[in-house]
């Protein structure tokens, strides 16, 4: 009995789905707010060959190095980890990157010389998940001189029953199983506004938790799903709205369209989503400014 061959990868279609997959998830690799600690440029590279990657490989390894917080721009295959002397760490997953193979064909029909690209793949690993590489020199990092603002610190101070908030690594995330807000530290960032807009953001996710306002996030939605994308938006509308109340608002103008701006086939989709959205923003920023609806304005008479 002849075996069963495996099915055939559909490269198009991994590549399409992981570009999908950044849009859902509202983040914009070349507008990361957060420099990495090598103080690379920010342009993904083979550690082997040192030559910059091209194409939708500077995205897909962009996003990877933004989402797993990774501080080195520089990425190898498993085989030439090995060749360098090192080897990747067990368990770490590798991270896809194509390329075009031009092959020599001759035309049925005409019987002539074509050449015919072909989308190939392979996989690479960033150098942070591998151990025992020697990493070239790279750029002296020139931290962020910092300086705080005083309005946006006061924000963050009174926020009642607050999170923990972890000054770590090269990334911002909040946890809804252990209650804590990772954010870079400051001098990482490419500017101190930045830097509130992305803690604000996080701050207002951590509203949802079943100790705040409750907004379901405990168990996270899959990424992509209306509730996800929902709870983004409520993020980004509340983190503007503490944005404003701290006086910091045009710097952060572009980083916030550009987030709300992959959302905006769901904003068409459903028209009560904004509305519903901004009202959980408002009352996440309400929270964290230990303030209420009656603080702001009156609520209309019933008649």
């Amino acid at each position: 009995m002849a075996s069963k061959s495996k099915p055939r990868r559909d490269i198009y279609q991994e590549v399409t789905d992981r570009v999908l997959e950044i849009l859902r998830r509202g983040t914009v690799p070349w507008h990361n707010p957060i420099r990495p600690r090598n103080g690379g440029d920010g342009w993904p590279k083979n550690l082997a060959s040192s030559k910059r990657y091209r194409g939708i490989n500077i995205f897909l390894l962009a996003f990877m190095t933004w989402h797993a917080g990774y501080g080195s721009d520089y990425w190898v295959t498993f085989k030439q980890a090995q060749e360098l002397g090192g080897n990747v760490i067990k368990g770490e997953k590798s991270s896809l990157v194509t390329f075009w193979k031009l092959y020599e064909k001759t035309d049925i029909e005409t019987g002539e010389e074509v050449t015919l690209p072909c989308l190939k793949h392979y996989n690479v690993f960033n150098v942070e998940q591998c151990e025992g590489l020697p990493i070239p020199d790279t750029m002296e990092f020139e931290p962020l001189e910092f300086s705080p603002i005083a309005a946006a610190e006061r924000i963050m101070a009174g926020y009642p029953n607050s999170p923990t908030i972890k000054i770590a690594g090269n990334k911002a995330s909040y946890s809804p199983s252990s209650d804590t807000i990772q954010i870079a530290p400051a001098e990482q960032f490419a500017s101190r506004e930045s830097y509130y807009a992305t803690l604000f953001h996080e701050a207002v996710h951590s509203t949802g938790h079943e100790l705040r306002l409750n907004r379901g996030i405990d168990a996270l939605s899959p990424f992509g799903s209306p509730d996800y994308g929902k709870e983004e938006l409520v993020a980004e509308m509340g983190a503007a709205f503490l944005n404003a109340t701290a006086g910091i608002i045009d710097p952060t103008l572009e980083q916030s369209a550009a987030y709300i701006e992959h959302w905006q086939k769901k904003i068409r989709a459903d028209k009560r989503l904004v509305v519903s959205a901004a009202a959980n923003a408002q009352k996440a920023a309400d929270h964290i400014l230990g303030t209420t609806w009656h603080d702001q304005e009156p609520s209309p008479k019933r008649t």
